[in-house]
């Protein structure tokens, strides 16, 4: 299995198929990954195979750590379109999310004030208050709803924990357009032998009527781009994912495919 584990708590800057020159910071240890999903399709791999030793990095390192990088790419290149939160599992389950937000807000001002910060969100940690104001404050949370099907979410999402589709769709109604819906769209069937076809309307149309409740300013529809833990999977179409960006359009919500 050749699934990534990103180093912690900065790494790339990496071209980004979405979001341009993405400079990426993790706030998850360097060694494993710690995340409240355990996705099929994760490109780190399967949280059992990947259990960290080291801790996650604190605020003053994360802090330290991006103004060198700042202070690097402002003298040598390459000048960052975004500084990214993803990396090996969810951000915003660092005890510090909201300073660390707070923090980087103010060294992207200093160095690079036309870049934008995104976060690269599962959505599990949007119910606490803290974390979704420190979300609004970015230019783009990009906050994942794969679907709204609870057994689907079981079997491909495999929450590590209680989670509630619908209390996280009334806490990403909370915050009022300002962020970016993610969806994976795939096909093929897991190891364990279930259908994961999230394409059809059986799946997509439900997701729909959500996303059109949450009113998100964009929404982002992806397919499979990395290798996966489960070698079963397989990409949607470029003509599916053509399809459903044009049932959002017909709703008046912008939506981009990348295939």
């Amino acid at each position: 299995m050749s699934t990534v584990i990103y180093p912690s708590p900065i790494f790339g800057p990496v071209r980004s198929r979405r979001l341009g020159v993405s400079l990426g910071i993790n706030l998850l240890p360097a060694d494993g990954k710690v995340c409240t999903f355990d996705c099929i399709y994760c490109e780190c791999g399967f949280n059992a195979q990947r259990r960290p030793s080291l801790s996650m990095p604190t605020r003053e390192e994360v802090k330290s750590a991006l103004e060198t990088r700042l202070q690097e790419m402002l003298q040598h290149g390459p000048t960052p379109d975004v500084l990214t939160f993803a990396g090996n599992g969810e951000p915003t389950v660092h005890p510090h999310f909201p300073e660390i937000i707070a923090d980087t807000l103010a060294l992207r001002d200093k160095y690079f004030p036309q870049a934008k910060v995104s976060v690269l969100c599962n959505s599990t940690q949007v119910i606490r208050p803290a974390v979704r104001e420190a979300l609004m404050k970015v230019d783009n949370a990009i906050m994942k709803l794969d679907t709204v099907d609870a057994d689907y979410i079981c079997r491909i999402d495999r929450p590590t924990g209680h989670y509630d589709v619908a209390q996280i769709i009334e806490a990403l109604k909370l915050m009022e357009g300002r962020l970016v819906i993610q969806t994976m769209f795939m096909k093929g069937r897991s190891e364990e032998g279930g259908d994961v076809d999230n394409t059809t309307d059986h799946y997509v149309m439900p997701w729909l009527e959500a996303v059109k409740q949450i009113a998100p300013r964009q929404v982002m529809i992806y397919t499979i781009d990395r290798e996966t833990p489960d070698h079963n999977l397989q990409k949607a179409t470029p003509a599916e994912l053509d399809r459903i960006v044009a049932q959002l359009a017909s709703c008046g919500i912008p939506a981009t495919a990348s295939y």
